[in-house]
């Protein structure tokens, strides 16, 4: 049996513990061991990350210390895994650029705010993606700086007001990559925990990226 650990926290407009709870039960049906911390301490303990096969951070706009930011990287640079969604993971710690390198994007943006918008699947041959077609969701449409490594699989393209020179941009949404040894996974979508019951469509993109990234 593979070892998830959820690390929750930080801004509570995320939902951080119902996005946790909503998660641990649907991770273990897919056969993990499930553990759920409140602390990013939790990284600083180098034999508990060694036997850690998957990272779940939903941590929106904290700061880490220098001893928790090493032992998350270092333990996804010697191979587990590391998965997530929205700004709980890729506006998690804004002033880590490690972190950044690692799950490869950092939000800047979401013109306009909460609006109706599609997410278009690019790659439907990645088993992450199998059998879904694009699908619309009304939520935050994230801007993101983004690695060129990421392996794209699927996009968005924006169309706002408030922001219009940004209009007609193909904006990855949910990517994959390695960082050393480790798998990485990355979906934009998932403002609050009640889309993943309103759309199951992004609810199974970001299980089966979980599952793909464990060691």
């Amino acid at each position: 049996m593979k070892n998830a650990l959820i690390v929750w926290g930080g801004w509570d407009g995320h939902e951080p513990k119902q996005c946790a709870e909503l998660f641990a039960p649907k991770l273990a049906a897919r056969g993990f061991h499930v553990e759920i911390s409140s602390t990013l301490d939790v990284f600083t303990d180098a034999a508990k990350m060694a036997k850690v096969d998957l990272i779940v951070p939903i941590w929106t706009c904290g700061t880490m210390t220098p001893e928790q930011s090493k032992g998350a990287v270092d333990a996804v640079l010697a191979g587990t895994g590391i998965a997530g969604f929205h700004g709980g993971m890729c506006d998690a710690f804004r002033g880590n650029t490690d972190w950044q390198w690692m799950t490869g994007g950092q939000f800047v943006a979401h013109p306009d705010n909460i609006k109706e918008y599609t997410i278009n699947i690019v790659n439907k041959t990645d088993p992450i993606m199998a059998g879904i077609s694009d699908f619309k969701v009304k939520s935050e449409q994230y801007y993101m700086l983004v690695d060129p490594r990421n392996e794209l699989l699927a996009t968005t393209t924006h169309l706002s007001t408030s922001a219009a020179w940004t209009n007609g941009v193909a904006m990855p949404f949910v990517w994959k990559k390695v960082h050393g040894k480790g798998r990485v996974f990355f979906a934009a979508m998932g403002h609050v925990a009640s889309e993943f019951t309103a759309y199951p469509q992004q609810l199974e993109i970001t299980l089966r990226g979980m599952v793909w990234a464990a060691r």
